[in-house]
């Protein structure tokens, strides 16, 4: 009763300021009532909501780690068969040394300074290159080179200085000129084998002709 006297008269003193403020002070008051019996004060938070209780954490399921199997994945005995894991590889022997012929090139090695071995290919190849160039190359080339010492020296003659150089580009002429002949006779010589292949009966004296 005396909450709603004194509702009353908060009201009427309210009333020209505010229109319902009476029924807005009465509509609070009830709710102090009736949502706190025995007229105990309000808490001051509310409790939270189901939808906003934070969850335990013990409800949480635990993380564990993913399994490994327990053995490795193997392939039946019957697919490895089929394949080529139970071919061995053949053997194949490496070419063995000659211990005598080692031992002998190692000693003169130590007595000449110099390794046969290395000389012998070194002469191969000195001879593979000079069977590489064609003869008739080689022909035309000593002539080429005898030209041009007869030119070089008809130079020194022109200078007044032919006598310094006459006798060495004259020898060196001489031995290509010798050299051309070998060439030369040798040609002559594979001719003349031709043509006793090709003309077996005929007369021999007429191919020296």
């Amino acid at each position: 009763l005396c909450l709603f006297c004194y509702s009353r008269s908060a009201g009427r003193s309210s009333a020209g300021n505010r229109p319902g403020s009476l029924w807005s002070l009465l509509s609070h008051s009830l709710l102090f009532l009736v949502c706190s019996p025995g007229g105990k004060a309000l808490p001051l938070q509310w409790p939270p909501t189901s939808s906003k209780q934070p969850v335990p954490a013990s409800s949480l399921p635990p993380c564990r780690p993913s399994r490994l199997p327990a053995r490795p994945h193997l392939r039946p005995a019957k697919v490895c068969q089929a394949g080529d894991a139970y071919t061995r590889e053949k053997f194949k022997p490496q070419p063995t040394r000659d211990l005598e012929k080692e031992k002998k090139r190692l000693q003169n090695i130590l007595a000449t300074g110099k390794d046969e071995a290395e000389d012998e290919v070194e002469r191969v190849l000195v001879r593979t290159k000079e069977e590489e160039i064609p003869e008739a190359d080689r022909f035309e080339e000593l002539l080429n080179e005898i030209q041009d010492r007869r030119e070089f020296l008809a130079q020194m003659e022109a200078l007044g200085q032919d006598k310094e150089y006459k006798a060495i580009v004259l020898a060196e002429i001489s031995q290509k000129m010798h050299e051309m002949e070998i060439i030369d006779k040798k040609r002559s010589e594979e001719i003349r084998k031709m043509m006793t292949k090709d003309f077996p009966g005929g007369n021999k004296s007429d191919l020296h002709d």
